[in-house]
This record gives C-alpha cells, sequence and structure tokens, in this order.
C-alpha cells in the first residue's frame, strides 16, 4: 500500500517536474525547423523561476474570481495525473475516483477559470480571448465527447487502464480501423488543445491571441501558475495520448522504483516521437486565420464518427 501511495505521488510529480521541459523542447524544435536558433529547452525553468520572484499586480476591477483562478486551474492539473497511466500499467490508490471522462471535465474545470478570470479583470483584450476560447471549446467539446464515446466502444470500458491493457493484449484491435481513426481525432484535438495550430494564438498580436489575452492581466506567482498550469495540461494531454492510445507499452508492471524511473524515461522517448511530429504538421502548414479553426474541428469530428461506425461494423 505505501508503495503505491509513494507511485503515486510520483506520477504528480512527473507531471509538474517535466511538463517546462516538454514546453522547452517543442519550442526550441519549432526554432530550429523554421532554421532560427530558439531558447534552451530548460528556459521555461527559469521564466517560472523569475515570475515566481516578480511583484505582483492586479487590476481594480478584480474580484476574488481573478485570485482562485490560478491556483484551481494548477489545482485540476495536479488532479488528472491521478487517473491516468503516467508510470505504472496498474490502477493505484485513488485512480478508481473517475474514468477518462473524469479527467477531461477536471481539465475543462481548470480552463473554465481562466475563462472567468479573464472575463473578471474587465479588459478588453481578456474579453476577446475569453470568447474565443469558448467558441473553440463549442467546436472542440463535441469531437472530444464522441472520442470517449469511440473509446468506450472499443473497449468496452472509459477506464484508461483498460484501453491500455487491450491495446497490448490485442493487436488486432490496436491495428483495428477504429482504433485508427480515434488515433487520428484525438491527434487533431491535441494540436487545438495545446494550441499547436499555426495561428500564432500564443503571440500578443490582437488578431491572433488567444491563450496569452485570457491572461494578459496576470503578473508575478499568479501568472506562473497559469503558465506551469498550461505546460501541465499539454503533458497530461501528451500522456493520455501516449500511454492510451498510441504507445501503450514500456510502463511500469511490478511499479518497483527501477521500473518507474524507466517508465519515466520512455516516456519522454514517447514525447519526442509526438513532439516532432506536431512541429512538423505545425511548421508544414500554411498559417490560419482564426475564423478557419473549425476546418481542422470538423475533420476531427468526422474522424470520431467514422471510428464509431468501424467499431459497430467490426
Amino acid at each position: 500500500m505505501t508503495r503505491d501511495i509513494l507511485l503515486q505521488v510520483a506520477q504528480v510529480f512527473t507531471v509538474l517536474a517535466l511538463a517546462p521541459l516538454l514546453q522547452g523542447a517543442i519550442l526550441q524544435w519549432e526554432e530550429r525547423v523554421q532554421r532560427g536558433q530558439g531558447p534552451g529547452i530548460f528556459q521555461p525553468y527559469r521564466d517560472l523561476w523569475k515570475l515566481f520572484h516578480k511583484q505582483l499586480v492586479v487590476p481594480e476591477t478584480a474580484s476574488f474570481v481573478y485570485w482562485i483562478a490560478p491556483v484551481v486551474a494548477f489545482t485540476c492539473m495536479l488532479t488528472v495525473p491521478i487517473l491516468i497511466p503516467v508510470l505504472t500499467n496498474f490502477p493505484l490508490p485513488l485512480s478508481d475516483m473517475g474514468d477518462i471522462l473524469g479527467g477531461g471535465l477536471i481539465l475543462t474545470l481548470g480552463s473554465f477559470f481562466i475563462v472567468l478570470a479573464g472575463l473578471d479583470s474587465g479588459s478588453a483584450y481578456g474579453g476577446i480571448g475569453s470568447s474565443r476560447a469558448v467558441m473553440l471549446g463549442i467546436l472542440a467539446e463535441p469531437t472530444l465527447i464522441l472520442v470517449f464515446v469511440g473509446i468506450t466502444l472499443l473497449a468496452k470500458s472509459m477506464l484508461p487502464f483498460v484501453v491500455n491493457h487491450l491495446l497490448v493484449a490485442q493487436p488486432p484491435v490496436y491495428w483495428a480501423p477504429a482504433h485508427i481513426f480515434l488515433v487520428a481525432a484525438f491527434f487533431i484535438l491535441l494540436l487545438v488543445e495545446t494550441d499547436r495550430l499555426p495561428i500564432h494564438s500564443s503571440t500578443h498580436i490582437e488578431v491572433y491571441m488567444i491563450e496569452e489575452a485570457r491572461i494578459l492581466e496576470y503578473s508575478g506567482p499568479l501568472l506562473a501558475l497559469l503558465k506551469w498550469a498550461s505546460a501541465m495540461k499539454q503533458f497530461i494531454l501528451y500522456t493520455i495520448f501516449c500511454n492510451v492510445l498510441i504507445l501503450p507499452w514500456a510502463l511500469s508492471v511490478r511499479g518497483t522504483a527501477l521500473g518507474a524511473l524507466g517508465a519515466a524515461a520512455a516516456l519522454l522517448l514517447k514525447f519526442s516521437l509526438v513532439a516532432a511530429t506536431v512541429v512538423v504538421v505545425e511548421t508544414a502548414q500554411s498559417r490560419l486565420r482564426y475564423y478557419r479553426y473549425q476546418e481542422p474541428l470538423a475533420g476531427s469530428f468526422l474522424l470520431s464518427i467514422l471510428a464509431i461506425v468501424a467499431n459497430q461494423l467490426r
């Protein structure tokens, strides 16, 4: 029992500690593909350190929502790693609190509070970013629900550990059209949710920005919490995509310390493969305007429907 609790703490700590590293690696690879120098892969850690040591400036119009939103978002990102296979392929003591849908709801709760905080500040930019984020949520959430339905029909369960075991034990299911369609649909959602579609939405250019607009009124430690929570969300989505859907191998089976370390190393290797693909896809595409976000999301929606249909025909 004590071992399982330590493993659960290790899963949360892995997400907490390595999330900025994944963000730094992706940013550097993007610059290298575009023939730029780019920051080092440890730059996000330095940015967080600086933000935690800066002064906090609060808008006069801010209410209690402004204060609690970063804490809620950060706490949500600490909760989800308890529910998903990060280092082990077997459930840990608190893993039965929720399934994939429950993890998705917790991630959405964090984003919801950030939307409220963007509106609460009274800034025009906060309103722009929050309204755009809500519009993307309206387009993305139905597709996400259909992906979850497809996973449920495929594995007869929404528990991520069951899906992992099924794909490892039955290669025909792994190579089935239903699973391939689910992987493709989730990959598009991954691009959208991690802000990797090429529309420059993380910049301070008013025409494009979404995420930066929502948190533009934040500074100091609160901004650090939001930046860290965003990196952790990206890490969690990569974990679900790799350990549950596309690369469900190389997880600790017995829960030993050496097995957990090996699983963490394998996780970084999996992330490298997926992140390299994401960078290539992002760089190869033409720049999209905000209103064209509906096109990849419509494609993801269609793929999720095809996954459900293919599963019924299986």
